[in-house]
């Protein structure tokens, strides 16, 4: 695996290997303290980011290599003086030996990878993919179930420019018997290219309204934040409206089973509230903190054997 661009690519071998490579990790994390020592990786951020930045950067540092980064680089970068992703990635595989990438552009890690002498990462490009988080995501349900197989997952929120629920169906697309309920505002539902992708696959898909119409014995809500940043113009206090169609609360958990677990990539807005955070079936925090173990073993992977 030189570039990780895509859940897409990813095998199920490799995933398994991910999965077990992540579980030793944590289990005995000073047996990799200097699994990259002497390796220098970059970090460029087109895009915020809290969670992705700083759980890459502590990996990196846990593994005993080194990092060059650089936050907000659309004001920071020479991007602001008209350089390319091409030229700004051709001079960093010069600099580092690894390059975790996000940007807001959907095509920029394919294009990154295409010029790139050193591994690409993708940090999360536009809304097209984000297959670092579906890693993680893949490692806590699994440390939760057990299992990957007959996955009944819901994903809810802003779907149409949500890169996570969509990265996250097509990882788990590996395994067999899973089913996806999709909740979310009209107009905000799951991509054309993702209900093909479910179709080609044979994977069963319904769309719900509202709470009530998702089954109570399903594995995993994925909740997901409106994407406001991509949206071209959303109307003053729309964005609390639109949330609020599919907010989980302590009611709405009441219906489901004691293993529905809840997930959210985070950051949080209002989609769930504070209330729930006691529950322990909302992981959310625990799937967070998954991933440095997980973002090291992607680096071990991607520098393996370079």
């Amino acid at each position: 695996m030189k570039h990780l661009i895509t859940t897409e690519q990813i095998t199920r071998a490799e995933l398994e290997e991910l999965l077990q490579l992540t579980d030793d990790i944590v289990k005995n994390p000073k047996k990799y303290a200097d699994s990259l020592r002497g390796k220098v990786i970059a970090t460029i951020f087109y895009e915020p980011s809290t969670r992705t930045r700083l759980s890459f950067e502590s990996a990196i540092a846990r593994l005993g290599a080194q990092v060059i980064s650089t936050e907000n680089a659309r004001e920071s970068a020479s991007a602001t003086k008209g350089e390319s992703i091409e030229d700004t990635v051709r001079v960093l595989s010069g600099y580092a030996d690894a390059i975790v990438m996000r940007h807001g552009d959907n095509d920029s890690a394919i294009v990154a990878g295409r010029v790139s002498s050193v591994p690409i990462i993708n940090a999360g490009s536009g809304s097209f993919a984000h297959p670092t988080q579906a890693l993680l995501d893949a490692y806590t349900i699994k440390r939760q179930r057990g299992s990957l197989e007959n996955l009944k997952l819901v994903v809810a929120g802003d779907l149409k420019f949500g890169r996570t629920a969509n990265s996250l169906i097509k990882l788990m697309s590996l395994y067999r018997g899973m089913q996806v309920y999709s909740l979310s505002k009209v107009g905000m539902g799951l991509t054309d290219d993702v209900l093909d992708f479910m179709r080609k696959k044979g994977i069963r898909h319904t769309v719900c309204l509202d709470w009530n119409e998702v089954p109570s014995d399903v594995d995993v809500i994925y909740q997901t934040r409106i994407q406001k940043e991509r949206h071209e113009v959303i109307a003053v206090g729309a964005e609390k409206k639109d949330a609020g169609l599919m907010v989980i609360t302590k009611k709405v958990m009441q219906r489901f089973s004691k293993n529905t677990y809840i997930m959210h990539p985070l950051p949080r807005v209002d989609e769930i509230a504070t209330e729930v955070d006691d529950d322990p079936r909302a992981i959310y925090f625990e799937q967070a903190h998954n991933g440095v173990p997980m973002r090291m073993a992607i680096l071990i992977k991607a520098l393996e054997g370079k």
